[in-house]
């Protein structure tokens, strides 16, 4: 095959043949002029033998000349074959270039052509670039004088901001001076333009410690504007108070008229103290003046509505309802007894009738009604109450005063009249005999006090203090002067001896029961003393007196009637504690009763929710209201003895009343009631109640 390819070519059969051929091409190379291969030149100290073995190697590999070697192709034919084909080839490439020269030749003039013109886009791209460097720096030239610029709006917009307050608060437009000048008092655009002349009244006292240039300009206009105002709010007020002295004047109505015009008294305190003075000076003296005569015009006629009937020194505990006679002595009270009971006078003290409407004595007189003293004392004080509170708070409000300043301004109104309060009590009280009178008056104080504390109203605290200092050692000193009474009696000047309750024992049994009935919401350690020490005379005197009698049946006939008289007392004390947390339960047993007496029990057919709500709250409130009640028992008597003795019959009484409402229940009438399964076991109630039974 390499035969075939290369004819011509001489085979090489042995390796001295090849030996022989190698010398002789050496000594053909050796012969032949150097040539100058640069790169491609072996021979050189650079070229690297590893490499040349390797492309060696790598040639011998290559199967083309392995097949050279193996049919032993002529090498110098071979060459000389090649070397020939590429001057075909050469000058065949020159006919292609000459052939194409026209097109070379066009393509070198478009090359040519092409760098002129990128030659112009690059110095028109130079020049863009220098302009660009240009605006870059205009553009920082105009970003600090844009930095400028705002630096100096900001500070021209503060000045503007501070100028501009400064010019609307010192210039006095015309609307203000017309409506200062013009406008009344009453007219809301004058009080809203005087607050602006307040306003700016200040603004230039202030600018005036700076020393600004500006205020002298409007100081003249201003200051003629203020005392405008000041003389215009003067004359208002002044006016409303003289309106006050006008007979029949409800003084209430202007009083909130000038609550709505406040601020005219806070204009003048602020700029024309003279006048503020002048006006509260006018108010103190005017009020006090109609407080006065109005409170003095009011006690007066209540004193026309009082019981003729009082009591005096000899209507006392030991004194007979005969002992008084005599020719020139006054006619005594119809029954000394009314004296030491409480009756219906403990109303007075009941939420309803304690804050209600005052009494109005030419109503009274022409009804020809006549009332205790407490009932006039309630009325009195709590006309006082009444306008006190509302008055401080007046104050308070429009004079703007708080504390100290407040009270002493109310008692410069209220003074008078106070002290006229006290000394008429204090006369009163002088030649006062009724302890019942006395003691209900001090629980009135003691409530009245109370509702100011609500009402934060301190005003009459001092006054309440004043009014107990005078009620306690009165009440006290008619106590001591019972007392005495009782250990002054003689059990043998009585005259003819009598087993049956005394005298003295009633009165004491009343007496107790009725100070302990009031003295429950305000307990008094002062008042258990007492009353511990009127116990101890009257029960010498039922012994003293019991020693009188001959035989030892009468003296026990008479201490058993005394004592029981005593222990009926306790009951209705028993009954009024057991009111209040089972008085529901005890009206229905004791209407049903009644109602059974007659047979028309079937009369409460109807009353199913009543009974219901009456079950039910009793299961659910029993426990906490037999705790109350024997707490409130405790702290009333001293005596703890007596206490349980008091805590005990109460809770006797109410399991005998719980008794009665079960039987009421078990009626034919009331049998097919659900809630009769709710009722308490009436055993297991009894278990309960020992219980609370304290021990001591």
């Amino acid at each position: 095959m390499a035969e075939a390819l290369l004819p011509g070519a001489v085979r090489l059969s042995s390796g001295a043949d090849s030996a022989a051929y190698l010398h002789d091409e050496k000594s053909d190379f050796d012969a032949a002029p150097a040539l100058n291969l640069g790169d491609l030149d072996i021979t050189t100290d650079e070229f690297i033998l590893d490499e040349v073995d390797i492309h060696i190697q790598a040639n011998l590999e290559d199967d083309l000349v392995k097949e050279a070697l193996r049919t032993g192709v002529d090498l110098r034919q071979y060459s000389k074959q090649v070397e020939t084909e590429l001057q075909r080839i050469e000058q065949a490439s020159i006919k292609d270039y000459i052939k194409e020269s026209q097109n070379i030749a066009s393509l070198h003039n478009q090359i040519t052509a092409c760098d002129s013109i990128l030659e112009r886009m690059e110095g028109m791209l130079s020049s863009f670039q220098s302009d660009l460097s240009s605006i870059s720096s205009e553009i920082q030239t105009l970003q600090q004088q844009s930095v400028s610029m705002n630096l100096r709006l900001k500070n021209r917009q503060a000045v503007r901001s501070q100028l501009s307050q400064l010019v609307d608060e010192l210039v006095v437009p015309s609307t203000m001076i017309s409506v200062i000048l013009d406008s009344p008092v009453t007219e809301q655009e004058f009080l809203e333009q005087l607050h602006e002349l307040n306003s700016k009244i200040n603004y230039a006292k202030e600018l005036s410690f700076k020393e600004t240039l500006a205020c002298s300009d409007i100081q003249d206009i201003v200051d003629r504007l203020k005392i405008k105002a000041v003389s215009k709010i003067r004359e208002f007020i002044l006016q409303k108070i003289y309106s006050f002295r006008k007979p029949m004047t409800n003084y209430q109505i202007p009083q909130n008229t000038l609550l709505k015009y406040r601020f005219f008294y806070q204009f003048l305190l602020a700029n024309e103290r003279t006048v503020a003075k002048e006006v509260r000076d006018e108010y103190v003296d005017t009020m006090s003046k109609i407080y006065f005569s109005y409170f003095k015009s009011y006690s007066g006629r209540l004193l026309k509505v009082q019981y003729e009937d009082v009591a005096d020194k000899d209507d006392l505990m030991g004194v007979e309802d005969t002992a008084k006679k005599g020719f020139f002595s006054k006619p005594s009270l119809k029954s000394r007894n009314t004296i030491f009971t409480v009756g219906q006078r403990g109303a007075v003290l009941s939420p309803a009738e304690l804050e209600g409407p005052i009494l109005i004595p030419h109503t009274a007189q022409r009804g020809d009604s006549r009332y205790p003293y407490e009932t006039l004392f309630r009325s009195q004080h709590y006309a006082l109450l009444d306008n006190g509170c509302r008055e401080f708070l007046f104050l308070s409000d429009f004079f703007m005063v708080a504390g100290n300043s407040a009270l002493d301004l109310f008692n410069s109104i209220m003074g008078k009249t106070l002290s006229m309060f006290l000394k008429n009590l204090s006369t009163y009280l002088s030649d006062c005999y009724d302890s019942i009178a006395v003691f209900l008056c001090i629980h009135i104080i003691l409530r009245f006090r109370a509702i100011t504390v609500k009402r934060n109203i301190p005003a009459l605290d001092k006054y309440w203090e004043a009014v107990l200092e005078l009620l306690w050692p009165r009440f006290e000193l008619i106590l001591e002067m019972n007392i005495q009474s009782i250990r002054n009696t003689d059990p043998q000047k009585l005259g003819v001896l009598d087993t049956r309750p005394h005298y003295i024992t009633r009165r004491y049994a009343e007496f107790s029961s009725a100070v302990v009935s009031i003295n429950q919401t305000f307990p008094n350690e002062r008042t258990h003393t007492l009353l511990g020490q009127l116990q101890v005379e009257v029960e010498n005197f039922v012994l003293k007196m019991a020693a009188e009698f001959p035989s030892r049946r009468d003296q026990l006939i008479f201490l058993i009637n005394n004592y029981d008289m005593m222990l009926g007392v306790l009951m209705e004390f028993i009954e009024e504690i057991l009111s209040p947390p089972f008085g529901g339960m005890i009206a229905f047993v004791k209407e049903s009763e009644a109602l059974i007496e007659k047979g028309q029990l079937d009369k409460l057919r109807n009353d199913e929710a009543r009974i219901t709500q009456l079950v039910r709250g009793f299961s659910s409130t029993w426990k906490q209201s037999v705790e109350a009640l024997s707490q409130d028992v405790m702290r009333s008597f001293t005596n703890f003895k007596n206490g349980t003795s008091i805590i005990q019959g109460a809770l006797t009484q109410l399991i005998q009343y719980y008794h009665g409402f079960h039987k009421v229940l078990s009626q034919p009438t009331f049998r097919s009631l659900a809630v009769r399964s709710e009722l308490i076991n009436l055993h297991h109630l009894m278990v309960e109640v020992k219980k609370h039974k304290p021990n001591f």
